[in-house]
C-alpha cells in the first residue's frame, strides 16, 4: 500500500525532501514503518529518538498504518 510521509527538521535533510511516498506491506504498524525508515535512511537511526505521527496524532509502535494515511516523522527537539 502507498503512504505519504512528511519529514520535518533534520529528518527532512536526511530523507532528501519534505514529502516522501513509500510502499509498505498491508497491515504495517508505526513500529515496522519506523524500522523500514531507519533501514532506508540509516542516518535516522543516529538520532537520539524520533516519533511518528499518523494523521496528525502521535502513534504508538503498535498503531496500524492504513492506505492513504499521512505519516509525519517528528525529529527530537531541544530547547533552552
Amino acid at each position: 500500500m502507498q503512504i505519504k510521509i512528511l519529514a520535518f527538521g533534520i529528518a527532512r535533510e536526511i530523507c532528501g525532501g519534505s514529502t516522501l511516498h513509500l510502499e509498505v506491506p498491508d497491515h504495517s504498524t508505526a513500529g515496522t514503518l519506523k524500522q523500514m525508515l531507519t533501514e532506508q535512511y540509516p542516518r535516522l537511526a543516529g538520532l537520539n529518538s524520533f516519533l511518528l505521527a499518523v494523521n496528525e496524532e502521535f502513534a504508538a509502535p503498535d498503531a496500524r498504518i492504513n492506505s492513504g494515511d499521512e505519516v509525519a516523522i517528528i525529529p527530537p527537539v531541544s530547547g533552552g
